[in-house]
């Protein structure tokens, strides 16, 4: 019985092709791309509830509002980081079982009313639900740069 599960386990895995593609990603017109229609996405940018997240309020400069959130992802597991640019951090979060990857984008708009905030978004690549993965991560993130931007 043990032989049947991890055949069919594996066989999942094969088929599911874990890593998935890479959706188009980054800024345009000063949005984030938006989320994709299923539920495992979250966006500070959405004008639909399902997918909308705050974004994160700063204090500080956006630079130093960058070096906060890459420290931040720096100490996270299986997080790499992907792309630092100056007003964007893209970094990718692989889970542990599985080998899902998640996209976690951050712009931070440096011009008019938005000054002081980074959008987010963090989708995964495949599947329809992530069970509040990715909600949950940009919560724990908020709350740790908030620890930091308090310091």
């Amino acid at each position: 019985m043990n032989r049947q599960i991890q055949i069919i386990l594996t066989s999942l895995i094969l088929l599911t092709g874990c890593a998935g593609t890479m959706p188009k990603l980054g800024i345009e017109n000063g949005q984030l791309m938006e989320c994709p229609t299923t539920p495992n996405c979250v966006h500070s940018q959405a004008i639909d509830k399902e997918h909308f997240i705050e974004p994160i309020h700063i204090t500080g400069t956006p630079l130093e509002a960058k070096k906060h959130i890459l420290n931040i992802l720096k100490e996270l597991k299986s997080s790499k980081i992907k792309i630092v640019e100056d007003n964007y951090l893209r970094a990718e979060f692989t889970s542990s079982v599985f080998r899902f990857v998640d996209d976690v984008e951050f712009y931070f708009p440096d011009t008019g009313s938005e000054q002081g905030i980074i959008h987010v978004r963090s989708a995964s690549r495949i599947g329809h639900s992530d069970l509040g993965v990715n909600r949950k991560r940009i919560e724990q993130i908020r709350t740790e740069f908030k620890a930091m931007d308090n310091e």
